[in-house]
């Protein structure tokens, strides 16, 4: 999936600002943003469509430009931080039930959201978040040979894109884990949220299905220690030119530190349980 400035700006928002509950300067953001890439005028077109889909806000300071995520926009990334950095979400199956009348149109919003369709009126997924409005659903756990749910899987859900998407992923940072601890600031900060982009676009994709349906060499187990790892090894660098370069010119980004990061403690427990710092 190609990098869109926008989609990292959010990223960039949401990984290194909003921790530290504080606005950015438009000079720091194509800063940052040219590390990976994207001329200032991308930038500042990406940033201007932000603002009109209500997820940017701005304010001008004499002659600067500063912008912070939107409450809207800061809940919505903190729901998916909870994904992103958080341990494995555990869950259980659902079927779901689908009236006649436009059953196509619901199918497929449900195989977006990771069901897989049994019958043109049947589908079965995750159990997670509420029951869509308007359909039958029913809760069930598995008994009986629980050895053949994988097959039962890999038979229902198509999970070669999300094979390929983990294992792309692994191929891209693998090799900087090593170079981690001499790489800059800067480099560092841009590594790390293309890490993390990349890391919240695979798992928003995976339907996330219960760990004992999973085959055993499920890429997304050696993908989420990578990230592990390689975003705490990559974090002194970054989160110190942060400190440096974004706190010179907006109140609030002064910790190298990030103050609210609550997933920290289980991204470094994930890393040590694999044999990492």
């Amino acid at each position: 999936m190609p990098l869109r400035a926008a989609g990292f700006l959010v990223t960039l928002y949401g990984d290194a600002v909003v921790p530290r509950g504080a606005e950015v300067w438009m000079g720091a953001i194509i800063e940052t943003c040219a590390q990976v890439g994207f001329s200032e005028t991308l930038v500042r077109t990406a940033v201007s469509r932000l603002v009109a889909a209500g997820q940017l806000e701005g304010a001008r300071r004499g002659r600067r430009s500063f912008y912070r995520l939107t409450a809207s926009a800061q809940a919505e990334y903190a729901e998916a931080a909870g994904l992103i950095y958080g341990a494995p979400d555990p869950c259980g199956w659902r079927f779901v039930y689908l009236p006649a009348e436009g059953a196509d149109a619901v199918m497929s919003g449900l195989e977006r959201q990771g069901y897989a369709r049994l019958r043109a009126q049947l589908a079965v997924g995750p159990a997670r978040g509420p029951v869509p409005q308007g359909l039958l659903a029913f809760e069930a756990e598995p008994t009986g040979d629980t050895a053949l749910l994988p097959q039962f899987v890999a038979q229902m859900f198509n999970l070669t894109p999300h094979v390929r998407a983990y294992a792309d992923l692994i191929q891209q940072f693998a090799p900087v884990l090593p170079l981690a601890p001499r790489i800059g600031g800067p480099q560092a900060l841009a590594l790390r949220l293309l890490l993390v982009h990349g890391w919240r676009s695979a798992l928003q994709h995976d339907p996330r299905l219960p760990e004992e349906a999973l085959p055993k060499d499920w890429p997304g187990h050696a993908a989420r220690t990578l990230f592990a790892r390689l975003y705490l090894a990559l974090s002194p660098a970054a989160d110190s030119h942060i400190a440096a370069h974004f706190g010179a010119e907006t109140a609030g980004l002064t910790d190298s530190e990030p103050r609210d990061h609550p997933y920290l403690t289980q991204l470094r427990e994930m890393a040590a349980q694999a044999g990492g710092a």
